[in-house]
């Protein structure tokens, strides 16, 4: 069977790449060749801005209102052809198919109609007479041109979190998916053809070289990505050089605090599907527990039989919790990590391949580990749990905080002033009670440190595509 190139979506149209260059798409649940993509090059870059650019002279001047219906039209489009949808993504990631139906697809759609309402909420301070003889008011306006890169654990999701909030303040988009998960990114485009104006939407494929030339493109008033601290930290220093805005949502590595009063078993089950979930390919898995010394063996025990209930599987697998990791770099990085643990270590259940085909990781429990070790320090986004006990909350909050990241953390406990004195305590972007990795579009989403900076989701996420502009009027 020929397999061919896919290509860019530009100002309305699908293009080859003026690139001769492609890269291979592999599945990771068989490693066979399921497409190939084009490396955009530089020439690719400047005309999807092109299109950005001359795109934002309307819809930059288009009402709320407007935008509000353009968005609504495409999220009834995405939930019409979700079938489509998850057909594509999982050609690229392997992912159980009904998990990315609901929880990318349709929860998509529904993330881009708060997105839509969002358009008409946009707020700043009353106007007034601050200075006698003067009136003075706020207006937000649109950023113009931004470019984004999104990563690939949840490409479709994560593409929605990206145009959403930039579509629905008026500005146009440049947007680059992984190099790995490109095609439902593309069904995006298509279906955004006849809804959006042309050149509002543009989507370029390529390899990281193809989102430094985006980022370091003279146009793009904001530049954003979700990825790696490395990736973040590249796009930060790029974006320093002109004075433009970046905007991060990085990695993770977040705490579960588990005091003696919770019922055990549920508390496992629930942690268990937090660091699980998605083969723990997600910056906010619960990945280091931190449980109360008192119930340490009791609860690794539990943990590890909820997690042994956590079953891989195929796409099609309807009993599948999750499936492999993205690709080949990435399973390799992961094996060596649970093959070079210390000493002190014991994995208590996994801690190697599932299967004898594709990038699959056994759900994996690790207790006996030290705060230094690199299994606890490093993001290792696999579904990898490890267990430290802890004797006072002074020492749980010291373990929790004492990592680079500060994206999201839980506390488990019956007790409400427990509760609230740690989500006071806890450094991170996010503090869940009694849940882990619940998310909703109303609330923000992103962190702290070496989390990045910048909010997804919620009106804040809206925001941060607008800038402030000051207007006083002199009353004589």
């Amino acid at each position: 069977m020929s397999i061919e190139t896919l290509q860019n979506y530009i100002d309305g149209q699908f293009v080859a790449s003026s690139s001769s260059e492609t890269i291979d798409l592999i599945s990771p649940v068989d490693e066979s060749v399921v497409g190939r993509s084009p490396v955009s090059n530089r020439a690719d870059v400047d005309a999807a801005v092109s299109a950005a650019e001359r795109a934002f002279q309307t819809w930059g001047r288009s009402t709320p209102g407007d935008r509000q219906a353009a968005l609504l039209k495409l999220a009834d489009a995405i939930e019409a052809n979700a079938d489509e949808i998850v057909e594509a993504q999982c050609r690229n990631t392997g992912q159980p198919k009904a998990i990315v139906r609901a929880e990318e697809a349709i929860a998509g759609a529904n993330q881009l109609r708060f997105f839509a309402g969002a358009a008409r909420m946009v707020h700043g301070l009353s106007a007034g007479e601050y200075l006698e003889g003067f009136t003075s008011y706020v207006r937000r306006e649109p950023i113009g041109v931004v470019g984004q890169v999104a990563p690939w654990n949840f490409p479709f999701l994560m593409a929605i979190w990206k145009i959403g909030p930039a579509l629905a303040t008026g500005n146009t988009v440049v947007l680059k998916p992984s190099d790995t998960t490109p095609e439902s990114t593309l069904v995006l485009a298509r279906l955004s053809k006849g809804i959006l104006p042309d050149g509002v939407l543009n989507v370029i494929l390529g390899t990281g070289e193809t989102g430094a030339a985006l980022v370091e493109h003279p146009v793009p008033g904001l530049v954003s990505i979700t990825g790696s601290v490395r990736a973040g930290i590249a796009v930060a220093e790029s974006a320093a050089k002109q004075l433009k805005r970046s905007h991060l949502e990085l990695g993770g590595k977040a705490p579960v605090v588990v005091f003696p009063d919770v019922d055990i078993a549920k508390a496992a089950a629930g942690i268990a599907e937090g660091g699980c979930f998605n083969a723990g390919q997600d910056c906010t898995a619960a990945t280091r527990v931190i449980v109360h010394e008192s119930i340490h063996d009791e609860f690794v025990t539990a943990l590890a039989a909820a997690a042994q209930n956590l079953r891989p599987g195929l796409p099609d697998d309807p009993d599948a919790f999750y499936g492999p990791m993205n690709n080949i770099n990435h399973f390799n990085t992961v094996i060596k990590k649970l093959q070079g643990l210390p000493p002190h270590a014991t994995v208590v259940t996994g801690g190697k391949q599932w299967g004898d085909k594709g990038f699959f990781i056994e759900p994996t429990i690790i207790s006996g580990v030290h705060q230094d070790d690199a299994i606890v320090q490093e993001e290792t986004f696999a579904p990898v749990i490890t267990v430290q006990p802890f004797s006072t909350d002074e020492e749980a909050i010291e373990l929790a905080n004492g990592v680079r990241f500060a994206l999201a953390s839980s506390v488990w406990t019956k007790d409400h002033a427990t509760a609230e004195k740690f989500t006071r305590a806890l450094d991170f972007g996010c503090v869940w009670i009694n849940c882990h990795i619940m998310l909703t579009a109303e609330m923000p989403h992103g962190g702290f440190k070496q989390s990045g900076y910048g909010k997804d989701l919620s009106i804040y996420g809206v925001e941060d595509y607008t800038r402030i502009k000051h207007v006083m009027s002199a009353h004589d």
